[in-house]
């Protein structure tokens, strides 16, 4: 049924539309850094039993919020935050480079065991060519580690060190470090950041001159006589040959990119965005759509860090152009969570503007999902963006995007599902897909459909009742149910997220329950900002029709306004209150129904 947002000031309201419904398909996924300590570790001085705990309430938090994916740095300096034998244990994990964890434990494996039990895409986030981020300290890095092994590898640019990618053997090098952990992991795809040549501002402040890597163009020209041609042309091959060689080991292993979010501007090439910026093309040699037109990633996850009418660099230009130039691949949105309330551009301040992107991401027929960078600004919930997120975002939990190019095949559908009505409550169970070798073919999760009738619509997104975090089991409970007919269908998915056909329908019903009691009632009365500056939105949720009044009183219980006054549908209600000139303080909103009282405190700031 159709839901209304309510508008109200102290003086009028009005209605309008109903807010965006959620897609049924979209990742929606974090950055977890480890560089300089940023997320994970939090420091490198902590216990592997705290790290594991660090780590268990970051993702429950995520999950929480309604994360999917996570994209887990693993290399930040030619280092590993895994056992290698090709780079040395990261400082940033133990404190000191090359040093293993004590006591021992393998924190790659580990947190890919805690993402498949949270039903959480794992991608191994790895900064491809970035060595030494400050030269003056070299004498802290291990006598195994690359820059000391092979000094002849390093382009400078004042005290920062990268792998020269001009360099045939460097390319070889990084991808047998890519390859090692494919084989040896269970991940879901391979991630790259944004760092391939040096931006000008690395290596000092103030900014030190250019790298220069002659020597190395005219030792492998390659063809080329354009150096900036050789340049681009060096993270082509590399990132073509980084695709090829993971579809041939695990062809069911997703690859993509996070390069700046600006490619060209109009100005430098006509095919380019409407932006003034810097240009990965030029400025980092980084040529985002060519891998894109060529086919040579699954998805481009374009770090779009500015806010909705940023003059420079617009958010409402770049997203659209980022669209209309996938070439039939993936694009996520990279989300700049760490600006929220804290940036010079005062849009940052508006607590809408991650949930206006994000509404402006599912109105492009080609992005297909958000990425925060990073995992600590999301955790600390800076306006409330995160909270906000969960009420208004993520309201229900999302299937990933299939990738139909790497395959497009379905698993077999579940069979014989099964109800079992105790009180209020409906235990489902099913018979598992049947087991095959094929990688590609076998049902990695299950999803849970519920109707009202017996109309079955896989596609409506409300129908969705829980995603299954993996295949171990073959049972869920729907808790708190309404008297009434439930009809319910259970679904495979696949690595690729390819949706099987539905499982028979099984019928349950529900005759009698405690569903009058005021927690079942109505769920989740809640504001949001809160403090807020002038507008609060007021959200909850009613299991059954009744008749409800919302007021605002203040501290003296002196009524201020009625927000609502009426008979309500069940569903998640939406109520936007502008307050106007209303004094800053605290204020009261108690909703009334004849079977229970509710109320929460809202503070308006100055």
């Amino acid at each position: 049924m159709k839901k209304l947002i309510l508008i109200l000031s102290v003086s009028c309201c009005f209605f309008i539309a109903s807010s965006q419904a959620p897609p049924k398909r979209e990742l929606r996924g974090a950055w977890i850094a480890s560089y300089v300590n940023l997320d994970w570790p939090s420091n490198s001085s902590q216990t592997p039993d705290q790290e594991r705990t660090a780590f268990i309430n970051l993702l429950n938090t995520l999950q929480q919020t309604g994360i999917n994916a996570v994209f887990v740095q693993l290399r930040s300096e030619c280092d590993a935050m895994y056992p290698s034998a090709l780079e040395p244990w990261s400082s940033y994990l133990t404190g000191t480079q090359g040093t293993p964890p004590s006591p021992y434990y393998d924190p790659l494996q580990f947190m890919i065991n805690e993402c498949r039990a949270r039903g959480m895409e794992f991608h191994a986030w790895l900064n491809p060519f970035r060595a030494v981020n400050n030269y003056n300290n070299i004498n802290n890095y291990a006598a195994t580690h690359v820059a000391k092994l092979h000094p002849e590898w390093l382009l400078a640019q004042g005290t920062y060190r990268i792998l020269d990618p001009g360099i045939p053997a460097v390319r070889d090098y990084v991808i047998s470090v890519v390859m090692d952990v494919l084989r040896r992991y269970d991940i879901d795809g391979v991630h790259f950041d944004d760092y391939f040549y040096p931006y000008a501002s690395q290596g000092g402040s103030p900014a030190p001159p250019r790298f220069n890597d002659d020597v190395t163009f005219a030792s492998y020209p390659n063809g080329f006589t354009n150096q900036n041609d050789w340049r681009r042309n060096n993270i082509n091959v590399f990132v073509h040959r980084t695709y090829d060689s993971i579809k041939q080991v695990k062809p069911w292993v997703k690859f993509g990119i996070a390069p700046f979010g600006i490619w060209r501007n109009q100005s430098s090439d006509p095919l380019g965005s409407a932006t003034s910026g810097l240009q990965s093309y030029s400025d980092v040699f980084a040529d985002s759509r060519a891998w894109l037109q060529n086919g040579w990633l699954d998805y481009v996850m374009p770090q779009v860090y500015w806010s909705i009418g940023f003059s420079v660099a617009n958010y409402g230009i770049l997203t659209p152009w980022w669209n209309n130039n996938a070439f039939g691949r993936h694009i996520y949105i990279g989300h700049a969570a760490y600006k929220v309330n804290a940036d010079a551009d005062t849009r940052w301040t508006d607590p809408s503007q991650i949930n206006n992107q994000i509404r402006l991401n599912r109105q492009q027929s080609n992005v297909y999902g958000s990425v925060f960078f990073r995992t600590g600004n999301i955790i600390a919930n800076p306006l409330f963006f995160r909270d906000s997120l969960t009420q208004y975002m993520f309201t229900k939990p999302a299937l990933l995007p299939a990738m139909n190019w790497r395959d497009n095949t379905p698993p077999a559908p579940a069979g014989n599902l099964t109800t079992q009505v105790t009180g209020n409550a409906v235990q489902l169970s099913w018979t598992k897909t049947p087991v095959t070798a094929n990688e590609l073919d076998k049902a990695r999760q299950y999803v849970v459909y519920r109707f009202p009738t017996a109309t079955i619509d896989v596609n409506d997104v409300n129908a969705i009742q829980y995603i299954t975090p993996n295949d171990v089991n073959a049972t869920y409970t729907d808790n708190n149910l309404l008297p009434g007919t439930y009809y319910y269908v259970v679904t495979a998915l696949d690595r690729f997220h390819n949706e099987s056909a539905v499982s028979n329908t099984a019928v349950a019903t529900i005759l009698s329950t405690s569903v009058n009691s005021p927690e079942l009632a109505a769920l989740n009365l809640k504001a949001y900002p809160n403090p807020f500056l002038s507008t609060a939105q007021l959200s909850f949720e009613l299991r059954k029709p009744m008749f409800v009044t919302i007021q605002v009183t203040d501290a003296n219980g002196r009524k201020i306004t009625t927000l609502f006054n009426g008979y309500q549908l069940p569903g998640k209600q939406l109520i936007l209150w502008n307050t106007g000139a209303l004094p800053a303080g605290s204020y009261f909103i108690t909703m009334k129904t004849k079977e229970f009282t509710k109320t929460i405190q809202v503070i308006k700031s100055r």
